[in-house]
Parts: C-alpha cells; sequence; structure tokens
C-alpha cells in the first residue's frame, strides 16, 4: 500500500485552501481531500453544535484516510483537526478530547498556511469577513503549524504565485531539491 506524503493546507475562512489543494492534486496528478464540514453543514439543516465539532473531526479523518488510499506520491488535505479545534474552542470554549488526541498522532510531511491577502468571498457557511479576525485566526494557525513540529510555510500572494510557491516548498522539503 503506498505511503503517500501528506500536505496540509491550513487557514483561515476565505483565503484560498481549496483552490490551492486542487491545483496543487492537478498540478501533481495527485488526489485532495475536500473539506468534510463543508457538506456535512450544508446537509444538517440548523445551527451547528458542540458535539457537531466531534463528529465532523471523525467524517475528516475517515475521508483523508480513505483518499489516501488512492494516493502514490502526495495526498492534498484540505484542511485538518486543527480547524476543529480552533473553531471548537472559539465558539464553545473546549474541544473535544479524540480531537485532541487525533492531533497529536496524525502526521503530515509538510503544512501550507494560506495567507489573508486574498479578498474575502462571502460563503453562507463562512463567518467573518472583518481583516481582524481573519489575521486573528490566523495566528491561531501559525501557533498549531509551530508547535506541531512539522515543516510549515506562509503562503500568499496571487493564484499562480501560491501554486508556484507551493510546488517549490514542497520540493524543497520533501525531496530536499533546490528550484
Amino acid at each position: 500500500m503506498p505511503n503517500p506524503k501528506r500536505i496540509l493546507i491550513l487557514g483561515p475562512e476565505s483565503t484560498g485552501k481549496s483552490t490551492l489543494a486542487e491545483d496543487l492534486a492537478n498540478h501533481f496528478g495527485e488526489p485532495w481531500v475536500p473539506e468534510y464540514a463543508r457538506e456535512y453543514l450544508e446537509d444538517l439543516g440548523r445551527e451547528y453544535r458542540y458535539e457537531d465539532m466531534l463528529a465532523i473531526g471523525k467524517g475528516q479523518v475517515a475521508l483523508e484516510d480513505e483518499i489516501a488510499k488512492k494516493a502514490e506520491k502526495y495526498l492534498f488535505c484540505d484542511t485538518d483537526l486543527r480547524v476543529i479545534h480552533i473553531w471548537s474552542e472559539h465558539r464553545f470554549g473546549k474541544t473535544h478530547p479524540w480531537v485532541l488526541d487525533q492531533i497529536a498522532e496524525r502526521k503530515y510531511d509538510l503544512i501550507l498556511l494560506t495567507d489573508t491577502d486574498l479578498p474575502w468571498t462571502p460563503d453562507p457557511q463562512r463567518e467573518y469577513p472583518e481583516l481582524e479576525m481573519r489575521n486573528y485566526f490566523l495566528d491561531l494557525y501559525k501557533k498549531l503549524a509551530g508547535e506541531s513540529g512539522f515543516p510549515h510555510y506562509i503562503i500568499s500572494g496571487s493564484r499562480e504565485k501560491r501554486l508556484e510557491d507551493s510546488i517549490s516548498h514542497i520540493k524543497n522539503t520533501i525531496f530536499g531539491q533546490k528550484t
């Protein structure tokens, strides 16, 4: 069974995570894992609650592990449990222990942190269009990326620059190639 390098794309709302994940997947011809919460919340039909955070987390992990079976060299992950942790703490003041345990256990080869330099795109599931709040969440993601022990880089600029820089970081970090 292949053991692909897992690239985590992490960042606040409306910072281009899904676009970057899809662009990298297309560039490398490998799969990407969408954000499970999006589908879950669209089907929920009510305001999400604390117990939904665990269900979303378990769904994200299951989806990532299922799609990993299709990957050969790389798996591009549009978010992980760190998002569940940050949102759960922000909204409910606590995080389920299972989520924290999984964050400690699951490994990534590289984290790409998407910057807040892209314009806000309205979406019914997004809550904080203010740049101040987006930067607040970015700081939280930076802290978690630093604590993870995984290599991590901030990705900013245009869609093309983000893709180019991400490809360079993947090659330099995973294969030690200078581009």
